[in-house]
C-alpha cells in the first residue's frame, strides 16, 4: 500500500516533467537558454528561483526537465538551484503550507526563506567550485543533442507533436524505473521503521530538527502534501524542526537522490547532499532561537 500509494502520488509530476522535458527538447533552443540566463551568479540563481515559480513541479518532475536545460546550455550552478528551490518556492507549494499552519503563517514564510537562502548559498559553491562537465554522459552527447536540434527546426507542426510524444515517452521509461526502485525502499522504511520510536528521539531541540529531516528524507513526501503530516506533528515538536522536515525532504530525498544519480555523477549528488544537510541543519538552529 505504501508504494502505490507513493507512486500514485509522484506519476503525475513525473508526466508533468517529462513532457516539459519533451517540449524544451523539440521546441526550445540552446540560444533561448543562455539568453535567459543571466551570466552574473546570483542573478542566474535568483533566475532559477523564478523559474520554479513558473514551472510548479514537484521534485520528482524536476530531474528529467534539468537533465534536457543542462544539455541545451544551462549553467549546472543554475541548474542545482532550480533542483534544490523548485519543489518549494512555487504558488502550490506555498498555498498548501499556508493552509496547513493557516495559524502560524509564520512557519509557511520561513519554510520558503530558508529554501531559498540555502539554494543560493548552494548555488553560489557550485558555481565557485565545480566547474566540470556532472552529467552522467559525456559531453559529446551534449554537442550531437545540439544538431539534432537543428536538423528538426524546419520540421511541420506534426512532426514536433510526434517529437515530443516520443521524448516523453522514452524520459517517463527512463525516470520511472528509479520512481519504483526509490518507491520500494520508501516503502519498506516507512514499514519497518518505527515512526514512534523516531517521535521519542525527538524530544529533545536540536536533535529534533535531525529527527524531523530524517523523516522528510525517508518518508520522501511530495512538496504539494508533506505541509498536512508535519501539520499534524506540531503538537509533538518545534517549529524549527517541521521547517526542517518541509525543506531538507523536497531538496534530498530517497526517490529524489535515486533519479538524480540517473542523471548526475554519484560524487556529485554525494556532495550536494551533504551540503544541503549542513545548511538546513544550521538553518533549523538559527530559527529554533528565533521562532
Amino acid at each position: 500500500m505504501m508504494f502505490i500509494s507513493v507512486i500514485i502520488e509522484a506519476m503525475p509530476f513525473i508526466l508533468v516533467g517529462v513532457f516539459v522535458s519533451a517540449l524544451l527538447q523539440v521546441f526550445v533552443t540552446d540560444q533561448m537558454i543562455q539568453k535567459f540566463i543571466p551570466k552574473n551568479p546570483i542573478l542566474g540563481i535568483i533566475a532559477a528561483s523564478v523559474l520554479g515559480i513558473i514551472f510548479p513541479i514537484c521534485e520528482c518532475g524536476m530531474v528529467p526537465a534539468i537533465r534536457k536545460l543542462i544539455k541545451k546550455g544551462m549553467p549546472l550552478y543554475v541548474a542545482t538551484t532550480f533542483i534544490l528551490v523548485g519543489p518549494i518556492l512555487n504558488p502550490i507549494v506555498f498555498l498548501s503550507t499556508i493552509t496547513a499552519f493557516r495559524n502560524q503563517p509564520v512557519v509557511a514564510f520561513s519554510r520558503m526563506g530558508l529554501a531559498f537562502v540555502i539554494a543560493l548559498i548552494v548555488g553560489l559553491i557550485v558555481y565557485q567550485f565545480v566547474k566540470t562537465n556532472q552529467l552522467r554522459e559525456e559531453v559529446q552527447v551534449v554537442h550531437n543533442e545540439h544538431h539534432h536540434s537543428h536538423d528538426h527546426s524546419q520540421n511541420t507542426v506534426k512532426n514536433k507533436v510526434i517529437e515530443v510524444m516520443g521524448h516523453t515517452v522514452s524520459e517517463f521509461f527512463d525516470m520511472g524505473k528509479y520512481l519504483v526502485f526509490g518507491s520500494i525502499i520508501v516503502g519498506l522504511l516507512q514499514v519497518f521503521v518505527s515512526q514512534n520510536s523516531l517521535i521519542e528521539l525527538g524530544k529533545s531541540g536540536s536533535a529534533s530538527n535531525l529527527v524531523m529531516m530524517g523523516l522528510g528524507f525517508i518518508l520522501s513526501l511530495c512538496s504539494t502534501s508533506d505541509a498536512f503530516v508535519a501539520q499534524s506533528l506540531q503538537t509533538i515538536f518545534s517549529k524549527s524542526s517541521l521547517v526542517g522536515f518541509m525543506v531538507f525532504g523536497p531538496m534530498i530525498n530517497i526517490k529524489g537522490i535515486l533519479m538524480m544519480l540517473a542523471v548526475f555523477r554519484t560524487r556529485f549528488v554525494v556532495i550536494l547532499s551533504l551540503l544541503v544537510f549542513i545548511f538546513v541543519f544550521v538553518g533549523t538552529l538559527v530559527l529554533q532561537s528565533i521562532l
